[in-house]
């Protein structure tokens, strides 16, 4: 559409032969076909813009069909595949007016502003084509940006459900298991440890239905559920003593200091580690540690005792309990560690009480 306007402006400013005419309108075909026929080189149209506004400027008429040739720069730089080729077809549309400056008898072409133009032109072109890629890329990295944010939701999700779900599952198999084994003895006993059963699935319930609506509210306003911290890591011991667990809790230090996110991570690794040992070894003693000092946090779960084989078709080969803790604790700046002993199986995990993590409103914080 350019090219056809430089054309007319052409004819109609300034009348000229037939052949002149003729020549005026072989740039509009060559940029008509590179437009609909993309396959076409650009170094052929090149060809069809260059040598006709040459020699239709050999009469000093037409002088709007330069114009062309500007457009032909700015082509090059923008849509040319490689730098080279785009500094060829470059170096040939500035020596247009050059040339015609050569085949004109007297000289009327400014050759001097045409020059600056097209240099111009091209350069602005080229300022495009790497804005374009500049976007393309920007494109990719949003993409993946967007698919690593989906993994991580889907991890965090995942160890979310994990935790409470495989938690709750096993205490109340624990207490199935024991109304099974008394049953036919005792009566009674059977009927307190089904109670529980039903209490323990009830909570966990409670706290499916908690976290999936912070998952689907995470990004709204309003008041958010409340989030398991430290405070509840008595409750959740005696949930596990109630489950049939040998379990000690040893607490100590101020866990005001502690922020609520990493009350959140230690509350899930407690809650994993009490878990694996009634679902592991519910006939061995755990100890669970967790002690706060100057520079960090530390959570120790020991269980000295029966420890079962995992066999080789166990679902939990894979040991996304572990995975999923060792993802909180490293998620703030921490380790954890976990491996058999000789007495049994141990987890220690240290987060660190650094400025970074957010403390509550109101409480101590680290110099």
């Amino acid at each position: 559409m350019f090219s056809l306007a430089f054309g007319l402006v052409a004819a109609i400013t300034q009348p000229s032969s037939a052949a002149d005419i003729v020549l005026a309108a072989v740039p509009v075909a060559a940029f008509g076909l590179w437009a609909f026929a993309p396959n076409v080189p650009l170094a052929a149209i090149s060809v069809g813009v260059f040598v006709p506004v040459v020699v239709a400027q050999r009469s000093g008429q037409l002088e709007p069909v330069m114009f062309n040739v500007a457009l032909l720069a700015f082509a090059a730089a923008r849509w040319s595949r490689s730098l080279g080729a785009a500094a060829s077809l470059g170096v040939l549309a500035a020596a247009t007016p050059v040339l015609v400056a050569l085949v004109q008898d007297p000289m009327e072409v400014a050759v001097g502003i045409w020059l600056v133009a097209i240099v111009f032109i091209w350069v602005v072109g080229r300022a495009v084509a790497r804005q374009d890629r500049l976007v393309v890329e920007l494109e990719g990295t949003r993409r993946q940006l967007a698919e690593q944010a989906l993994l991580a939701e889907r991890r965090r999700i995942a160890r979310d459900v994990h935790d409470f779900v495989g938690h709750g599952l096993a205490a109340v198999m624990l207490q199935v298991t024991s109304a099974r084994h008394v049953l036919r003895r005792d009566l009674a006993s059977a009927e307190e440890a089904l109670r529980s059963a039903e209490e323990v699935g009830r909570l966990s319930m409670e706290e499916l239905r908690r976290t999936v609506t912070l998952l689907r509210h995470d990004d709204e306003a309003g008041v958010a559920p409340p989030l398991p911290s430290t405070k509840e890591i008595p409750a959740l011991v005696d949930q596990a003593r109630a489950g049939g667990l040998a379990v000690e809790l040893r607490m100590r230090g101020d866990f005001a200091r502690i922020s609520p996110g990493m009350g959140v991570a230690l509350y899930r690794i407690a809650q994993e580690a009490l878990a694996n040992a009634a679902r592991h070894a519910p006939r061995a003693q755990t100890v669970l540690g967790l002690e706060l000092s100057d520079g960090d946090v530390r959570l120790v779960a020991e269980t000295s005792g029966p420890v079962a084989t995992v066999r080789a078709t166990d679902p939990e080969g894979p040991r996304y309990g572990l995975i999923g803790m060792g993802e909180r604790a490293s998620a703030l700046g921490g380790d954890l560690v976990a491996g058999p002993t000789p007495d049994g199986w141990q987890l220690s995990c240290r987060l660190p009480l650094t400025v970074d993590n957010e403390l509550p409103e109101g409480g101590p914080r680290m110099p």
